[in-house]
């Protein structure tokens, strides 16, 4: 486990990489033994029991909390967003565990297999952290997993956020009646899905006139009205909050300044005495932090969507230990390291320099013989 810990910090990307390096003087200094070859480290995370993993991100998020690392935003909510992602598809390999589709080509229809997982990310005021993911089993969807998962992350950090962010995919009945059971608050995108919910809504703003102010990016037009009973399956009534916002962009191509408009509108049981019109479009942004800075860097900077070992267990294990590695890592870059080093490095190259420590261990081979 430590030898794997070790690949995702330095980035290999594959057990093969690893190993390749296992003639490194590192590795005596950071195991104690030689480095097991690539069949060994897939077999032994086939074998790790989740859980063990699980604790220990509830080691690394009790050390963090204890250091003041994870503090609220301005508005003083922590929030937690969950979302699932799809970690890669095939049409060769199929374990016990895999999800199954069929994909319509013009020659034949052929079965595709797949795993996908949801994962909860908590987002703080300038740090976040991956707390846990569970997968997605057959026959189930997207919504079922994640009430999975909130209830083993509640039981083991009840606490730990405030409300929970999610896209139009979760603006189910079932995910709102029981984090408002659990006493969670819960926000979501609103779409046509919930046609009644949306027409009312609709309605009351037009004949509502918008609060104007300031955006991040330009001027901000937005509508805030609570009490609707229009989605009955839910058991109290729910809040509607709608942004319309004015910004600019330069395109790539022509390097031309183009406005553009973007309307957002969100579904909450968040009432207006815990957070403002305001609060509720700043957590609604922020739920693309867990694709931003949660999946797209697991997957582009910390090949965690790479199949190590197709096994249900092991595919499992490694994203819970990639995860775990990114918090450590950007633990270490934003609170041990100094303004000054920050300046002159970046994570990337961090990353890099831990990378280098083992090519640089390496003997020196024989000559090569020139051609």
């Amino acid at each position: 486990m430590r030898a794997v810990v070790a690949m995702f910090l330095a980035r290999l990307g594959s057990l093969n990489a690893l190993e390749q390096t296992h003639t490194s003087r590192y590795w005596p200094r950071w195991l104690g033994r030689p480095l097991p070859s690539a069949d060994t480290l897939g077999r032994v995370c086939a074998q790790v029991v989740p859980s063990d993993v699980r604790a220990l991100h509830g080691h690394v998020y009790s050390r963090l909390k204890r250091m003041k690392a994870l503090v609220p935003p301005a508005h003083g909510l922590m929030a937690a967003a969950i979302d699932g992602h799809e970690s890669h598809a095939t049409y060769r390999r199929c374990c016990p565990d895999c999800l199954k589709r069929t994909i319509h080509t013009a020659g034949e229809d052929r079965t595709q297999y797949y795993h996908r997982y949801v994962a909860l990310q908590l987002i703080g005021r300038d740090f976040h952290v991956l707390l846990d993911a569970e997968p997605q089993r057959r026959g189930e969807d997207e919504v079922a997993t994640a009430l999975r998962l909130l209830e083993r992350v509640l039981d083991t950090y009840p606490r730990a956020f405030d409300v929970v962010l999610a896209d139009a995919l979760y603006a189910d009945s079932r995910m709102f009646n029981y984090l408002l059971g659990r006493g969670k608050d819960v926000l979501a995108v609103l779409k046509d899905d919930r046609r009644d919910l949306m027409r009312d809504a609709e309605s009351l703003f037009e004949q509502t006139p918008p609060a104007r102010s300031p955006g991040s990016r330009g001027p901000r037009e937005s509508w805030d009205l609570e009490g609707f009973t229009s989605w009955p399956q839910v058991t109290q009534p729910v809040r509607v909050v709608r942004s319309l916002e004015r910004n600019t962009i330069r395109r790539q191509l022509d390097h031309q300044i183009e406005p553009v408009t973007s309307s957002w509108t969100w579904v909450t049981t968040l009432p207006k005495t815990r957070g403002s019109t305001r609060t509720v479009i700043a957590l609604g942004h922020s739920r693309w932090d867990i694709e931003n800075q949660g999946f797209n860097e697991m997957a582009n900077r910390w090949h965690a969507d790479h199949v190590y070992k197709h096994d249900p267990t092991a595919l499992l294990v490694f994203v819970l230990l990639a995860m775990i590695c990114l918090t450590v890592f950007v633990a270490f870059y934003t609170r041990n390291l100094k303004p000054a080093a920050r300046r002159n490095a970046s994570m990337l190259h961090i990353s890099r320099l831990i990378s280098a420590e083992l090519y640089l261990a390496l003997p020196a081979g024989p000559p090569r013989t020139p051609t």
